[in-house]
């Protein structure tokens, strides 16, 4: 697709609810996500939850895509299946889930982290996360792709992180994948400039150690090259004057973990 959807303030306003419902499903995740419970109950409880709700799984057979979730423990960067892994104490988990929902499209991702962590895996998910905000803050109308993600590649490399080149954000909403690509590194002031009516996905994907990846032979599989740790987070974001608009939410997830502790 070599054109860009651009979004009607009514069109955002359906994107907003397809991304909220990502936002609950990853919610409905985080009660149960635990060790002693497998990557594969997650993804039924999930599509469970978005089926129950009127939306419809948006990864499930996407490009032949067999689940409902990417889930990508550890040392996966993205698009894991979900699977017999039983889930351990001190491992990342990241979910990226998508919906469709009034014919709109919603996506977003988060890492867990699963009871006591070290240091290090928490450093790693705080600074990517920091990572998400700081391009954000650069998704508005009058500033460049190249803005977005040099915000994210400054912040990982600063911390010693590898930031994934192979992998990137792109627009959402009218499809789930649609123009314009949205890297994770960039020069400031390059690249495409941003308007009022794009809806992108920005999604860091930092890993601990080598930004250098592996492609799994199933064609989905990504994992970090050295096997260390890798983060994702991901949110779908509105551009538009002076701050963007966020559609998608990590409140939901984290109340839920909060009363987890």
């Amino acid at each position: 697709m070599s054109k860009i959807y651009y979004k009607s303030p009514e069109e955002v306003e359906l994107i907003r609810a397809s991304s909220l419902m990502v936002s609950s499903t990853l919610a409905e995740v985080a009660k149960v996500i635990g060790p002693g419970v497998t990557t594969m109950q997650l993804n039924n409880i999930a599509e469970t939850y978005i089926k129950d709700n009127g939306g419809i799984p948006a990864f499930l057979n996407y490009n032949g895509f067999p689940f409902s979730l990417c889930i990508s423990p550890n040392e996966q960067v993205v698009h894991g299946f979900p699977s017999d892994y039983v889930i351990q104490e001190g491992d990342l988990i990241s979910v990226d889930c998508g919906v469709i929902l009034n014919n709109y499209f919603g996506d977003s991702a988060y890492t867990f982290p699963i009871g006591e962590i070290s240091p290090e895996r928490r450093k790693l998910i705080e600074v990517t996360q920091e990572c998400l905000k700081r391009a954000i803050d650069k998704a508005v109308v009058g500033s460049r792709i190249g803005d977005v993600g040099f915000a994210v590649q400054s912040l990982a490399e600063e911390n010693g992180y590898g930031v994934v080149r192979e992998l990137v954000g792109h627009g959402v909403g009218v499809k789930l994948h649609e123009k314009p690509e949205v890297p994770n590194y960039g020069k400031r002031g390059s690249g495409m400039k941003l308007e009022e009516g794009m809806v992108i996905a920005i999604e860091p994907m930092i890993n601990a150690g080598t930004a250098n990846v592996k492609f799994w032979s199933d064609g989905w599989t990504v994992t970090s090259r050295d096997n260390q740790p890798s983060a994702h987070f991901e949110h779908t974001v509105a551009v538009k004057k002076g701050k963007a608009d966020v559609l998608s939410t990590f409140s939901l997830i984290e109340e839920v973990l909060k009363e987890k502790r």
